[in-house]
Parts: C-alpha cells; structure tokens; sequence
C-alpha cells in the first residue's frame, strides 16, 4: 500500500523515493531541472553561493529596470509623435486642393475676371491656408533663399545676373512643412550665377 493515497495517479519526480537522499537533492530545482549554479566550483561555501546568486539577481534587476524605463520614455515620445504629427495626412491631402484653387484664381485673372467669383475663391484659399495653421503646417520660405535640399526640389537651374549662385530664383510650388517635417518639398528653379 502506499504512504500516500492521494498521490497515486501522480508519477514523483524523484525517481520514486518519497524521502530522498541528500545527494538527489544537491543541485535540483523545483521543476527537477538543473539550477543556475550547477557546475559552480566545489570550493564555494554556501554563504559565497548566495553572495553570487544575489549579485545576479541585482545586476538581472537592475538590468529589467533600465529596459522596462527605456520602454516607457520610446513609448512616451512615439506618442507625443504621434500626438505631433497626426495632421500630416490631412494636409497631405489639402495640398493638392490649394493648388488648384491658387490655379482657378490665376486663369481668372488671366481671363480679366474681376467680380465677385475670384473674390470668393481667394476667399476659399485663405480659409484653406487658415485650416493648414492652426494644424502648425506652414508655407515653407524659398524665393531668394539659398537652396537647401532638406526643403527645396530642384526642378531645373538657370543663370541670372540679378539672384546669386546656389539661391532660389523661382518657385513653381510652394512647399509646406507641420512643425519641423516636411509635408512637401517646394519646387524651385536655383540659380546658377551670372552667364559666363
């Protein structure tokens, strides 16, 4: 019969033994696999073992510390990113539209339309460029600025007497940028400096 009834259906982990040896308990861990120490010279005491286990607990600890607050401040500005720039789709998409309203009033005026229908569409382009700033997107600066490819795109380079090598002469389209990225690059014709 055996000495526990309650544990028949259970296999025991120690090979079968209800009370085992202290030799079958020396290295052995709670799920039977072999402890973090195993192989550590035999030299050691038991009071240096546990000085060295509660050094590597400490250095693990400190360690999971360090990566869990790491976690925290990439979480926390991928956040504030996204907080930031969560307006750069709109105006993505708003980009195009005031394009084509700036084209409706320039054939407009080409026409010599003069009444109250360019009037109103000038009206719906400053409320247009209104939305885009209270969203913090801005018309990026480029006529007469040095030509910096960060902001400008460079459609074609002309000389000129009058604007300075390596400075924007032309801009065909105005850029835009919300905070300090760039929506869309302005595209502009660079100057290459007086005619040789």
């Amino acid at each position: 019969m055996p000495s526990n009834p309650f544990r028949q259906d259970q296999p025991s982990r120690d090979g079968g033994e209800d009370n085992p040896s202290d030799a079958q308990l020396e290295g052995a861990t709670a799920d039977g696999a072999p402890g973090d120490n195993a192989g550590i010279a035999d030299g050691m005491n038991g009071g240096d073992l546990l000085e060295a286990e509660l050094a590597a607990e400490r250095d693990r600890n400190l360690r999971l510390r360090a990566e869990i607050e790491n976690l925290r401040t990439r979480s926390s500005r991928e956040l504030s990113d996204q907080i930031r720039y969560a307006a750069l789709p709109m105006a993505r998409d708003l980009l195009p539209v005031l394009d084509n309203v700036d084209r409706a009033i320039a054939a407009g005026e080409k026409a010599g339309e003069k009444g109250p229908l360019v009037d109103g569409i000038k009206m719906v382009r400053q409320q247009l460029i209104s939305a885009l700033q209270q969203q913090q997107c801005q018309e990026i600066k480029a006529l007469g600025e040095p030509f910096n490819p960060q902001f400008h795109a460079a459609i074609l380079q002309q000389p000129s007497a009058d604007v300075p090598a390596n400075h924007v002469m032309m801009v065909t389209q105005a850029g835009y940028q919300l905070h300090d990225r760039v929506v869309r690059p302005a595209q502009v014709i660079v100057s290459s400096g007086p005619a040789a």
